[in-house]
C-alpha cells in the first residue's frame, strides 16, 4: 500500500462521476481540492460525512475548495446517494479500485469482530499546485467538514 505524505504530488486519476462524466485531478490544477474517500454510499457514517460537507458547502465554495467524494460504489449508486441527500458536490466512482490503491486508502478493516478489505475513511486537501497540503486519517464523519474548513483557514493564513 502506497503511503502518501503531506507535500507529495497527489496521484492523478480519471474517474466517472454520478452522472457518468469523467473527471481527472490534473484537469483541476490551479484549484484547491478536497478529495475525500469514504467506504459506502447511504450508510450511517458516510451519510453523516456527506451531509456535513453538504451543509457547509457554501463555506467550501466561498473558500474556492472543489469537493470530490470517492468510493468504490457504482456510478448508479452515487447517483441515488447524491439525489437522496441533495449533495451539491461531485461523487466519483472508483469501481476498479485504482485510486483507492494509489492513495493507499484501501486496506484491512474490522467491524463487529470481522476483518475484511475496504476503503478507509481518509481525506486529502490538495493545493492549487497539485500537492497534498493535509491528510486526514481516522475521520470523524460528523465533525469532518468543520475540521477541514478550520485547517484550510489556518493553512491559508500561513501560506497564501
Amino acid at each position: 500500500m502506497l503511503k502518501l505524505k503531506e507535500g507529495d504530488l497527489a496521484p492523478d486519476f480519471s474517474l466517472p462521476d454520478q452522472n457518468g462524466e469523467t473527471h481527472s485531478l490534473s484537469h483541476h490544477r490551479g484549484e484547491r481540492i478536497l478529495l475525500y474517500f469514504y467506504p459506502k454510499d447511504d450508510t450511517p457514517g458516510c451519510t453523516k460525512e456527506a451531509c456535513g460537507i453538504r451543509d457547509a458547502y457554501a463555506d467550501f465554495k466561498e473558500n474556492k475548495i472543489k469537493v470530490f467524494g470517492v468510493s468504490v460504489d457504482s456510478v448508479e449508486s452515487h447517483g441515488k446517494f447524491a439525489e437522496k441527500y441533495a449533495l451539491p458536490f461531485t461523487l466519483l466512482s472508483d469501481a476498479d479500485k485504482k485510486a483507492v490503491n494509489e492513495y493507499g486508502v484501501y486496506g484491512k478493516k474490522k467491524f463487529v469482530g470481522r476483518e475484511y478489505q475496504g476503503t478507509l475513511r481518509t481525506s486529502f486537501l490538495i493545493d492549487p499546485e497539485g500537492r497534498i497540503a493535509k491528510i486526514y486519517e481516522d475521520v470523524k464523519p460528523e465533525a469532518h467538514a468543520e475540521e477541514i474548513l478550520r485547517d484550510f483557514r489556518a493553512l491559508k493564513g500561513g501560506a497564501e
